[in-house]
């Protein structure tokens, strides 16, 4: 093979590399962007999932003495400012 030839070929066989990359990567960004769509579309009641929740979730269900205590002493405070 003469200098130029290999020149040639070595050219196209990086034209070749260059334009799968090309492809590859925008197959890659429709994927991403289909599937940030998708994480970002509105829920359906039911079809989402919720993350956190209360540790613990006891507590919330009946007040203790102390907390009717300071309920009962906000309440005085505040018709004492009225």
């Amino acid at each position: 093979m003469t200098p130029e030839q290999t020149t040639n070929v070595a050219t196209v066989v990086a034209l070749l590399v260059f334009l799968g990359l090309i492809a590859f990567m925008l197959r890659r960004a429709r994927e991403n962007r289909a599937a940030a769509l998708a994480a970002l579309a509105p829920k359906v009641a039911g079809e989402d999932t919720l993350e956190g929740g209360a540790r613990h979730p006891e507590a919330f269900e009946e007040p203790t003495e102390a907390d009717l205590e300071m309920m009962g002493d906000l309440l005085d405070e505040a018709e004492d400012e009225n």
